[in-house]
């Protein structure tokens, strides 16, 4: 192929990149807006954010061999159809449901991108210029992330909440154009074949289990159906390991956990995967409804994290190789149960240059953490397994996230709906205000009632702290079992191979 070509061809990949990259961000300054706008309970938009998270981390192993047996370009082309499809829908969705669906299908739609355009590289660039055609794909993605606040910020106070979806239409058309004009389509035909069964007992358990978390505070946990949701989660997921355990090329090799080090920097940085997306869950709503800043405003205000994330990658290169990965990882640890204990402490009052500073605590924890825990997963990977081995963690990663924002959302909605005041409004408005604290806030404008959101922000706030001291204590924990169990990785060098980038761990998802 072409020099040029395949230059060309990559900037159309890393576009594509962008747009997944700030689509994982962007919703979550929206929040408030769709909360107020289309009247979505706490549930319906953590399900906002969940059916998205949870359908790309589902398909990210069988997307893969899914190209390698049938085309990479092709099924790329399709993911990109797909999500482009599934934003366009959701621009114009009409209430929670509609977008909620709209959020599925473009998870769909991502987790199809984003493996398929990460194994096309091998195939266009010579060994001596991959690296850095790796180095610009996972640079893109991990620059939407800061992006995608920022962005989503203007547009909710320039447009309507549907730009936030309606901005990926013109992006990922111009990639898909650039995709099928420049680059060759390519399969690998001694792949194995997909493992439909597996793929489709994990996505059933995963799907119930999330369920499951997110209603039990509306139903309680005792309800028939959330009982139900949870107890055929725990049955489908242990099918699917049991049926991962009888093949001889499985899509999850649970074997992968017998070493102890590759597992407790799985759980490290799952850890932290967790942990961001629960805090961004949370965050953006304090930020404008108790701090009283604009969507833009409040990307703005989100952006220490990011940045104290940013640092703590670029420190990585001096830090692993003088002292190994352990020390690293157990010291991001305790710094991210530092920053969100430090954030549990959060009164209604405080200004927003305490939160600042705990935020970045918070990403320099995660940075140090995360990073590090990932290139010693990468390390411990057998050769032949680098590319299944590697959607594994990235799978791990993205359910980490997924159950965060179910489990920490659900933490929050039912301390909230515990400790927010609604006596004596009508049935409707007390409903509404019992949800989300933006209706709260709306209902309190309607009715010239202050009592009401004072005691709204008061039980968000409440409610806020309670997910923070719970992600504090699980880092602690996680920290200490880390030191205790997790041995030195026994070739720390590769460190220089996977830091350069929050993202570079998505250089070798492969098919």
């Amino acid at each position: 192929m072409a020099g040029s070509r395949r230059w060309w061809g990559l900037g159309a990949l890393a576009v594509s990149m962008l747009a997944l990259g700030f689509d994982l961000t962007i919703l979550n300054v929206a929040l408030a807006t769709l909360s107020e706008d289309l009247h979505a309970s706490t549930s319906q938009l953590q399900w906002t954010v969940d059916s998205y998270v949870l359908v790309f981390a589902a398909l990210l192993m069988p997307a893969g061999l899914l190209g390698d047996r049938f085309g990479r370009k092709r099924l790329l082309l399709i993911g990109m159809v797909i999500f482009g499809a599934a934003s366009l829908a959701g621009a114009f969705a009409s209430g929670p449901a509609g977008v909620i669906v709209a959020r599925t299908f473009m998870g769909i739609g991502a987790g199809i991108m984003m493996p398929l355009s990460m194994s096309i590289l091998p195939s266009i660039f010579p060994p001596e210029e991959r690296t850095r055609a790796v180095a610009v794909w996972s640079s893109s993605m991990a620059l939407g992330l800061p992006l995608g606040p920022l962005l989503g910020g203007w547009l909710l106070e320039h447009y309507w909440w549907g730009s936030i979806f309606l901005i990926n239409v013109p992006v990922v058309a111009v990639g898909a154009i650039a995709v099928a004009l420049l680059l060759p389509e390519s399969r690998d035909a001694a792949a194995p074949r997909v493992d439909f069964l597996g793929a489709l007992l994990s996505m059933g358990g995963l799907t119930a289990l999330v369920y499951g978390v997110t209603e039990a505070p509306a139903d309680g946990w005792t309800d028939p159906v959330i009982l139900a949701s949870l107890g055929g989660s725990l049955a489908l997921l242990a099918a699917f390991v049991l049926w991962e355990r009888r093949l001889t090329q499985p899509m999850m090799d649970v074997r992968l956990f017998h070493d102890a080090a590759f597992t407790w920097a799985v759980v490290a940085g799952t850890l932290g995967t967790l942990v961001m997306s629960g805090a961004l869950f949370v965050l953006p709503q304090y930020l404008q409804v108790i701090q009283g800043n604009g969507v833009f405003g409040t990307g703005l205000r989100l952006i220490p994290m990011l940045l104290g994330l940013m640092v703590g990658g670029l420190a990585i290169d001096r830090l692993v190789p003088r002292t190994g990965h352990k020390p690293v990882i157990v010291t991001g640890l305790f710094l991210l149960a530092a920053g969100v204990g430090w954030g549990a402490l959060t009164e209604v009052g405080d200004g927003y240059s305490t939160t600042a500073t705990w935020l970045s605590v918070v990403g320099l924890g995660i940075g140090l953490s995360m990073i590090p825990a990932m290139d010693v997963v990468l390390s411990r990977l057998p050769e032949d397994q680098a590319g299944r081995g590697s959607g594994l963690v990235q799978t791990l990663r993205q359910t980490g996230a997924a159950l965060g924002i179910a489990g920490l959302g659900s933490l929050l909605s039912t301390v909230y709906r515990d400790k927010v005041e609604v006596a004596g409004l009508p049935g409707n408005a007390a409903d509404g205000a019992r949800d989300s604290i933006g209706v709260a806030a709306k209902v309190s404008g309607q009715l010239h009632d202050a009592n009401l959101l004072a005691s709204a922000q008061h039980a968000y706030v409440q409610g806020m702290d309670a997910v923070l001291a719970v992600c504090a204590v699980g880092a602690t924990v996680v920290a200490v079992l880390v030191w205790i169990f997790q041995p030195r990785p026994p070739r720390p060098e590769r460190a220089q191979d996977n830091v350069d980038s929050p993202e570079s761990d998505h250089e070798h998802v492969a098919s």
